[in-house]
């Protein structure tokens, strides 16, 4: 069976039945005052404040040149379009591909195709690696269990079946749909969706498996443990399972964010 078809499989079933990821959960009345759409903007902008970078280990479901490949990806980020990824052989934990943006330019080593890429670090920098556009610092948003806020006007209905929130924001950049869980004080965003003006998909997620992670300093925060990303303007479909995880480590040694290529590596797509 294909790998990635079972990957995805199974996160569409934790997604429609663990705990804080469907709507197999009864919701009944809403245990707190009734928000507004800024109440939930603003309890998710906290996150962005409070959630400033992350490491962790993942599985992934990734391309390195041709080959789509699932395995582990070492991954971390931080605020000022900082990221790097390392995908390690499924074989043996060597790395495959070495990915760093570090918030001026991107650098790329595809080390199975013996090739590079570098130029300015925006939003095509990650799709060298995953195949997607999206800015760097949405990145760090969706690996932390938040999402990019498009918009700050809009309604909040509530679904007393899921106990969730249904929250539609629009302004200038489109559309955005958001099912959030506000119960016992949380902010989990379990699916967000944003379209254009034009009414096209530009980007869903869909987090499921929360649960809690200290960061640095000690203080708990709920992330998903299974995030599951689409971009379907360019076909992406991408799957994360997220293992160990540190949030807000010190990742201020500018090295972290650098990729060395070596001298005379070709371009990728170059004969």
């Amino acid at each position: 069976m294909d790998m990635r078809f079972t990957l995805v499989a199974s996160l569409t079933l934790a997604l429609a039945g663990c705990p804080g990821g469907g709507s197999k959960n009864g919701g009944g009345k809403r245990d707190y005052a009734d928000p507004t759409a800024a109440d939930v903007v603003k309890r998710l902008e906290q996150q962005h404040a409070e959630r400033t970078g992350f490491s962790a280990e993942s599985v992934m479901d990734y391309w390195i040149g041709k080959d789509r490949l699932k395995g582990t990806v070492l991954v971390m980020g931080t605020t000022g379009k900082k990221v790097r990824f390392n995908a390690l052989s499924p074989a043996g934990g060597d790395v495959l591909a070495d990915m760093a943006c570090d918030g001026t330019s991107f650098a790329y080593v595809d080390k199975q195709n013996n090739c590079q890429l570098s130029g300015p670090c925006d939003r095509s920098s990650i799709a060298t690696l995953l195949r997607f556009e999206l800015e760097p610092e949405d990145f760090l948003y969706f690996a932390v269990g938040t999402v990019p806020i498009a918009a700050t006007d809009g309604t909040v209905t509530w679904d007393g079946k899921s106990g969730h929130e249904q929250v539609t924001l629009t302004g200038p950049n489109g559309t955005q749909t958001l099912e959030v869980d506000l119960r016992g004080g949380r902010a989990d965003v379990i699916k967000s969706e944003l379209k254009n003006s034009s009414g096209t998909v530009v980007w869903s997620v869909e987090n499921a498996d929360f649960g809690n992670v200290k960061d640095a300093a000690g203080k708990e925060h709920r992330l998903p443990g299974k995030t599951r990303f689409k971009a379907p303007n360019q076909q992406a479909d991408l799957v994360v399972e997220w293992g160990e995880r540190t949030l807000n480590p010190d990742l201020t040694n500018p090295l972290k964010f650098q990729v060395s290529v070596p001298p005379g590596l070709p371009g990728c797509g170059q004969t």
